[in-house]
């Protein structure tokens, strides 16, 4: 394995672990544990992509990163479960604590 995969590794690994943590906890923080779930899945796919030698774009697209997975390992993969799972609108439009607020 390449030094820079397992960096990707030991990163995504560090977010899964500190999803499970506050998911865990006796108030847990949902809205940081998806954050970190999602970071922990684009890190492992950018670790993919490093081994393989894929060059990747600055982004956190899952989307995008998963087009890319998807040229090496068609099977994979579900596009449509990693978009139906893409955290791509974790900000409210407006500041606010009410969940409400959220974009859909």
């Amino acid at each position: 394995m390449k030094p820079l995969t397992s960096e990707w590794i030991r990163k995504a690994e560090g977010d899964f672990a500190t999803a499970e943590r506050e998911y865990l906890a006796e108030s847990p923080n949902y809205d940081a544990v998806a954050f970190h779930s999602q970071q922990c899945a684009e890190k492992y796919l950018k670790a993919r992509l490093v081994e393989v030698d894929i060059p990747f774009p600055k982004t956190h697209d899952l989307s995008v990163i998963l087009d890319l997975i998807l040229a090496v390992e068609p099977t994979s993969a579900s596009k449509s479960v990693i978009q139906a799972c893409s955290l791509t609108r974790r900000m409210p439009t407006k500041p606010s604590r009410s969940p409400e607020m959220f974009v859909e």
